[in-house]
C-alpha cells in the first residue's frame, strides 16, 4: 500500500471513489509515477480528503486499486471535469490492459474502510447498519446518562443540534475506525477481501 495523504471525511457528504486499473507488465513504474502526479494535482483542489494506492495483491494479478475521497459531490465533480485530470488520464490509459473501472460510494460506507485492506465492495448494508448501531447506542446512552439533566434544560432544537454534532464527530473520528477494525472478521470476510 502506498498512502498518499490521510484525512477523515464527513460521513454525511463525503464521496469515496474506487478505481481499478490493470497495468501492462513492465509499465508499473511509469503508471505509479503518473498516479502520484494525479494525486498531487487532486490534492490542490478544494474538498480533497486523501488518497491511497494499493499495489497488485500478487504477480499474477496486475490490478491496482486507487481509493480517493472528496468532501462532497460538487468538489468531486470539479476535479473530474478538470483539464489537469484529463491530461494525466490520457497518459495512463495506454498503460492499461483494459479500461479503468470506477465505483463511487457515499454515506456511511466511508466509515467502513480498513487500512491495508482492499475490498472490492463495501460490506452488506445490514452489517454496516448493525455495527453502526453498536457504536451509536452506547454513545448516545452515555451522553444522556452524563449530561441528561443539563440537556433537559436546553430547548429541543438546540439540544438535538448539540447531541447529534457530538455523536457524529465521535462516530467519524473515534468510534467507527475502531469498530470497523474490531468487526473486520465479519464485515470483510477473508474470502471477500481480495476478490476482483
Amino acid at each position: 500500500m502506498m498512502p498518499e495523504t490521510e484525512s477523515i471525511p464527513s460521513a454525511e457528504t463525503a464521496v469515496t471513489v474506487v478505481i481499478s486499473r490493470r497495468v501492462i507488465k513492465g509499465q508499473e513504474d511509469q503508471f505509479e509515477q503518473l498516479s502520484s502526479e494525479m494525486t498531487y494535482r487532486a490534492s490542490r483542489y478544494p474538498g480533497y480528503l486523501g488518497a491511497d494506492l494499493f499495489r497488485p495483491a500478487s504477480p499474477n494479478d496486475p490490478e491496482y486499486r486507487i481509493i480517493f475521497k472528496f468532501a462532497d459531490e460538487p468538489s468531486l465533480a470539479a476535479w473530474q471535469a478538470s483539464t489537469e485530470r484529463a491530461e494525466i488520464l490520457e497518459q495512463i490509459e495506454p498503460l492499461l490492459v483494459t479500461p479503468s473501472k470506477v465505483e463511487t460510494m457515499s454515506g456511511i460506507v466511508n466509515w467502513f474502510t480498513l487500512p491495508g485492506h482492499n475490498p472490492v465492495k463495501p460490506p452488506p448494508k445490514a452489517r454496516m447498519t448493525f455495527v453502526s448501531w453498536l457504536a451509536l447506542y452506547p454513545t448516545v446512552t452515555l451522553i444522556f446518562f452524563l449530561f441528561g439533566d443539563l440537556l433537559a434544560q436546553i430547548p429541543l432544537l438546540l439540544r438535538t443540534l448539540i447531541v447529534t454534532a457530538v455523536v457524529m464527530v465521535a462516530m467519524s473520528y473515534l468510534l467507527m475506525p475502531r469498530f470497523t477494525r474490531w468487526f473486520a472478521f465479519w464485515l470483510f470476510p477473508k474470502h471477500e477481501q481480495n476478490e476482483r
